[in-house]
């Protein structure tokens, strides 16, 4: 999804948050553009209405190198489970999954 330029996250107030939930959805894989803006606010949010939440950090990008990193560091250290495509992949593709929940 394509968050536009006039909003800044995909879940507040907006029917996703709830159309993922009947969905059975229980984890939600963050990445785009910018990490400090629109990726931070979609993490936290998806944190704050129960999701398992995973940034992908080689799929964001901001402006700056320095806000770009301090808001990875930080929502990893709060919100979400912050790592590489790679790792997404080995992690989808493994029984690591279960225990990630």
């Amino acid at each position: 999804m394509d968050p536009g330029e006039d909003e800044g996250q995909r879940l507040f107030q907006t029917p996703l948050s709830t159309y993922l939930t009947r969905l059975g959805t229980d984890m939600v894989v963050v990445c785009g553009v910018s990490t400090s803006g629109c990726v931070r606010a979609t993490s936290v949010d998806a944190w704050s209405h129960g999701f398992t939440t995973f940034v992908v950090d080689d799929c964001c990008f901001d402006r700056s190198h320095f806000a770009h990193c301090a808001n990875l560091f930080d929502l990893d250290a709060k919100y979400a489970s912050v790592l590489s495509l790679h790792e997404l992949r080995e992690l989808m593709d493994g029984p690591a999954l279960a225990q990630a929940s």
